[in-house]
């Protein structure tokens, strides 16, 4: 078949119009020999490889095209004609083409056919594509939209520029260096000397003031970055750097939310360079995108402010009986959507008992945390007009639940700790708890060991059913014996049982037995729950100290209501 080449032109027989078939392909078509020597080349193929056809025929095909002899071309070109089955590959092409082509490599008995075609446009258009897509995901992915905005540069850099720089306005109206990325990372440091110059030291004619002032796009030449003009662009130390960096182009993509601009995102391209339309249309998408994600930012900051603000106005501060000592704890949830219905709560009832209250309302949003503070704040009214013991209380608070009409669903364990003359000789406090579906609490003896109360079923939740019957339980504590209430934030995880949960659970109490109640806490909540915590948490524990010596220090100063009388229990 060799032969058609030469009588490519000549018409006459059935192998001429053959070879002229060939020839007036769209695509690339080259035939190497089993030397692999370049015996034909159609004028497609001739256009897409920058070589003239005289040039090349009869040459070696590893010199002439020397990037492919340890690449994924050339390594499949061998398999090809190794294996005797055809081969696809699309790849990159570097310099002098700069090119991505798609190759079908056929072997033949007289050698390998390569058919070719330069895929450049749509092997772009898919990576801007997957681009987009990274930044989507990546700005989606955080609650820290700033941080991941000033990602992009990195994200963008080498696709849509030679390095990129972000900037975004602070609350006081200043510019701020967020990121900075080089396609050489030995610059980086210097672009990102560069960005943080330019916010003190540009023109009020610079890009960035000007696209971000505007809103608009703002676009500079390399003459205006090289010449006289460079003046117009940056000043002192900024000016310098930029020398250094030696830019070909400049362009300066506002970052806009729905009311106001928020950044800009800079694409700076070296003179070897030239943007690409289709390039600076993907990175304004980018800067679109990075806007909308600050602007959610905002809305769910000031959401989870909200939500944080209303649910801790309603959990105050615990009273501080003489000889025991009150810890609380409370963690909202990562995402603002789920800030809503843990609570705890603690008090001194009339007769001088302590009790102690842990309670999670269902649901996960703002409605959830005002049903938390109507609960709270109903079972305290109840609460202090008597001494009635947790499982009266949860039956009056289910009551009044129905009473009031409340659309509430709701979990709590109550612990009251009362003490009698008797007890106060043998130095032991009696716990009356009770459970309506909630987590039992935690006993944490003086030297480590954990206390069993109860398997996971409790009394019925609040809200289902008020005539339900309610049971207490009671257990003596000696004195040193850490109480932990808790919700199920603590312990409950998507990829894991409650079981599993409460292992490590008692696993770290039992190690932290010995600290310091407010460090036991903190340290429970550390080693527990993630940085992104999937539900809220709230806990509160009680310390009972020894009462035959002076209230510890850690314990911090006594605080009970004055109308309270003294409680011999010392809680």
């Amino acid at each position: 078949m060799s032969r058609w080449w030469s009588t490519v032109g000549e018409p006459g027989d059935a192998e001429d119009t053959d070879a002229q078939t060939l020839e007036s392909m769209p695509i690339g078509l080259m035939e190497l020999d089993t030397d692999w020597t370049v015996r034909f080349v159609n004028a497609a193929g001739e256009q897409m490889v920058g070589y003239e056809r005289a040039d090349l025929l009869g040459r070696s095909y590893w010199d002439a095209f020397p990037a492919n002899v340890d690449n994924e071309f050339g390594r499949a070109y061998r398999h090809a004609v190794a294996t005797r089955q055809p081969q696809t590959v699309e790849a990159f092409y570097p310099e002098p083409l700069n090119q991505w082509f798609e190759v079908q490599a056929v072997p033949t008995r007289m050698g390998l056919w390569l058919y070719f075609s330069e895929v450049t446009a749509r092997r772009q258009a898919v990576e801007r594509l997957a681009l987009l897509a990274r930044v989507s995901e990546d700005l989606v992915g955080t609650l820290n939209a700033p941080s991941a905005v000033g990602r992009i540069p990195r994200l963008i850099v080498p696709a849509l520029a030679s390095w990129a720089m972000v900037s975004l306005l602070a609350p006081d109206g200043s510019l701020r260096d967020a990121g900075a990325w080089h396609v050489d990372p030995a610059k980086v440091p210097l672009v990102r000397r560069y960005s943080a110059a330019a916010q003190d030291s540009s023109p009020t004619t610079a890009p960035l003031l000007r696209a971000v002032t505007t809103g608009a796009a703002v676009s500079v030449t390399g003459a205006q970055l090289t010449g006289p003009a460079l003046g117009t662009v940056a000043t002192g130390e900024a000016r310098r750097l930029l020398r250094l960096l030696e830019p070909g182009s400049m362009t300066v993509l506002p970052i806009r939310g729905p009311d106001r601009v928020l950044g800009a995102l800079t694409l700076v391209h070296d003179r070897h360079r030239f943007p690409d339309p289709a390039d600076i249309a993907t990175a304004t998408e980018v800067a679109d995108r990075a806007g909308l994600a600050l602007d959610n930012a905002r809305l769910y900051e000031q959401q989870r402010q909200l939500a944080q603000e209303l649910q801790r106005s309603m959990l105050t501060a615990p009273p501080e009986p003489d000889h025991a000592h009150i810890v609380v704890r409370y963690l909202p949830a990562a995402e603002a959507a789920r800030v809503g219905g843990d609570w705890y709560d603690a008090f001194v009832q009339p007769d001088g008992a302590t009790t102690l209250v842990i309670g999670d309302v269902v649901g996960h949003d703002t409605s959830a945390a005002a049903s938390m503070g109507q609960l709270r704040s109903m079972l305290r009214g109840i609460a202090v007009t008597g001494d009635a013991g947790p499982a009266h209380l949860l039956s009056m608070l289910d009551g009044a639940i129905t009473q009031l009409q409340l659309p509430t669903y709701a979990t709590a364990a109550l612990a009251r700790f009362e003490q009698t003359p008797e007890d106060l000789e043998r130095g032991i406090t009696r716990m009356r708890w009770a459970n309506a579906g909630h987590p039992p609490p935690l006993i944490i003896h003086p030297d480590g060991t954990i206390a069993e109360l109860a398997s996971w079923r409790g009394d019925l939740m609040l809200g289902v059913d008020h005539t339900a019957k309610r049971s207490e339980s009671v257990i003596s504590l000696d004195r040193e014996t850490t109480v932990l209430l808790y919700t199920d934030g603590l312990i409950e995880r998507r990829d894991s049982i409650l079981d599993d949960g409460m292992d490590r659970l008692r696993a770290a109490a039992a190690e932290l037995a010995d600290r310091p109640l407010d460090e036991l806490c903190d340290q429970l909540i550390e080693r527990l729950v993630d940085d992104r915590p999937e539900d809220d948490v709230a806990l509160v524990a009680i310390r009972l100290h020894r009462q035959d010596r002076p209230r510890p220090d850690e314990a911090g100063p006594e605080n009970t209501p004055p109308i309270a009388p003294p409680d011999p229990a010392g809680s």
